[in-house]
C-alpha cells in the first residue's frame, strides 16, 4: 500500500504562524524532505520534532524525486517543507507533486504561510484578481516578460532580492510608468516588517535613502 505525500508550509518569519496540524503531521512522518536541512533543523527542534531531515532542493530534485517516489511506494509517509512558506511556490516541490500524481500516490497540502498573500492584502491594491509572477528571469527573457506585463490589467505580484530591488523598480517605471501605484513589503511577519506604498517613483526614491534588508514582495497595480 502506497504512502502519502504531505506538503507542509512553514513560517515565513514568525514561528507562531506554525499550525498545530503542521507540527502533528511532521511528528508522524517517516521522512521529512527539506530545502536546506541547516535552516529547517532549528525549526523542527523548536517544536520538538525529532526526525532526520533529507535534502530536496533545486539542485538535486530531479535525482531526489525518483528515490522519494520509491519510498512512497514502499508505504512511507513523507512530508516536504521549504525554508519558509508553502512548498512549490517559488520553491522546490512541483516535480515531486507531479510524479506523485503520475504514480497514483495520495497527496495532501496543508494551508499555511505564503509571503505574497499578506503582501497583497497589505498593499491596498485590488485583490479580487491578480497574477503571481514570482521571480522574474534575471537575464534571458526578462525584457520580453516585462513587455507582456505592460498591458496586464490585474494586480501583479513579484518576489525580489534586496540587492536587485532598485533596478527592478527602475525597470517597472520604464515599462509600467513611473506613476503606477505599487507597494513593497519586506520582512513580513518579522520584527522589522515594513510595507511602503505609493507610485513606483516614490517607492524607489524611498528605498534609495533607506536600509534595505530581508525578503521582498512587490505588488504593482494593473494597467
Amino acid at each position: 500500500m502506497s504512502g502519502k505525500l504531505y506538503l507542509v508550509p512553514t513560517p515565513i518569519g514568525n514561528l507562531e504562524d506554525m499550525s498545530f496540524r503542521a507540527v502533528r503531521i511532521l511528528k508522524e512522518m517517516d521522512i521529512i524532505l527539506a530545502e536546506d536541512t541547516r535552516t529547517s533543523a532549528p525549526l523542527l527542534k523548536h517544536f520538538g520534532i525529532d526526525k532526520k531531515l533529507y535534502s530536496h532542493h533545486q539542485h538535486n530534485e530531479h535525482k531526489s524525486v525518483t528515490e522519494v517516489i520509491r519510498f512512497l511506494k514502499e508505504g512511507k509517509q513523507v512530508a516536504l517543507i521549504s525554508d519558509a512558506g508553502t512548498p512549490a511556490i517559488s520553491d522546490p516541490g512541483f516535480l515531486l507533486v507531479r510524479e506523485a500524481i503520475r504514480n497514483d500516490i495520495a497527496l495532501e497540502c496543508l494551508p499555511g504561510a505564503t509571503a505574497f498573500v499578506p503582501a497583497l492584502v497589505n498593499s491596498g491594491l485590488a485583490a479580487d484578481r491578480f497574477t503571481f509572477e514570482g521571480f522574474l528571469p534575471v537575464k534571458k527573457g526578462r525584457q520580453t516578460r516585462m513587455k507582456e506585463l505592460a498591458d496586464e490589467a490585474r494586480t501583479m505580484i513579484f518576489y525580489e532580492s534586496p540587492h536587485r530591488l532598485l533596478k527592478t523598480l527602475e525597470e517597472f517605471m520604464q515599462y509600467f510608468g513611473s506613476d503606477r501605484q505599487a507597494s513593497v513589503s519586506r520582512e513580513l511577519s518579522k520584527m522589522f516588517e515594513e510595507t511602503k506604498r505609493g507610485t513606483l517613483e516614490e517607492i524607489k526614491t524611498y528605498f534609495e535613502n533607506n536600509t534595505l534588508k530581508g525578503e521582498i514582495v512587490i505588488c504593482v497595480a494593473g494597467k
